[in-house]
């Protein structure tokens, strides 16, 4: 059962969660499961990345710490193969690589986030509460509850808020949680322009450095799943210097 607390900074700690670390590191993963274990989760770790991709497959964690350069299978490969499955577990991808297309290569296999290590197990632990809450579907709120029954439509798109459906006219559309949740903040607000700073606040819920082109990827990733560039259609179109519009493309 999830629970919840409240940290010193005044953030909400969604606790209780299953939380999977692939990490060959065994120290840092070790510290990596004592700070999230703190925070209540159930924490399964695995060293190597064919053994990593069954256990998500049997355990069905609520979240994957997952890094890039695994023996058995990286991470990557571990990432794509859980999507090709429909599996939609949030994953933070863990990278050594300091090139920033290496870094942001995760979130095109559909990671929806990413550290660069060395990392410090604090933030780790803040990265996934603020995972954890932009994807938990147990809030229990009315607000909540009035969105299960939430259908949105825009032409031949439509999301069923609530069962996490997504359709471009009769074909199904699969979404990781963070693109699910962003285009739901662009279709409640069609035509208006949403800045950066405001898609980060109430998409993501927090800021770090570099995260300007880690959300021009997850944007990239779900024009490329939504759009039918064959006929013309498009749906989101970029404010230069401010942020994105969805409609009136």
């Amino acid at each position: 059962m999830t629970s919840t607390s409240t940290v010193s900074n005044g953030s909400t700690v969604i606790s209780g969660k299953s939380i999977l670390i692939v990490e060959d590191d065994e120290h840092a993963a070790e510290i990596s499961r004592l700070y999230l274990a703190r925070d209540g989760h159930q924490v399964t770790v695995s060293h190597n990345g064919a053994e990593g991709l069954k256990l998500a497959q049997d355990l069905n964690p609520d979240l994957m710490v997952l890094d890039i350069m695994l023996p058995g299978m990286d991470g990557l490969e571990i990432c794509r193969r859980l999507r090709a499955e429909d599996n939609r577990v949030p994953v933070i991808m863990l990278t050594a690589r300091v090139d920033e297309a290496d870094k942001l290569s995760g979130l095109d296999y559909g990671a929806d986030d990413y550290m660069t290590k060395p990392f410090s197990p604090r933030e780790l632990a803040a990265r996934v509460r603020a995972v954890l809450r932009r994807t938990d579907d147990s809030s229990g709120s009315s607000a909540a509850a009035a969105e299960e029954l939430d259908v949105l439509k825009f032409g031949d798109l439509s999301v069923t808020v609530g069962a996490r459906i997504v359709k471009l006219g009769d074909t199904s559309i699969k979404l990781t949680p963070t693109e699910f949740n962003l285009l739901v903040h662009f279709m409640r607000a069609p035509g208006q322009v949403h800045p950066r700073e405001r898609i980060i606040e109430r998409v993501f819920g927090y800021d770090f450095e570099g995260f300007d082109r880690t959300l021009d990827t997850h944007v990239s990733n779900l024009r490329r799943k939504i759009e039918r560039e064959a006929d013309g259609q498009r749906f989101i179109s970029t404010v230069y210097g401010v942020g994105y519009r969805f409609g009136d493309v």
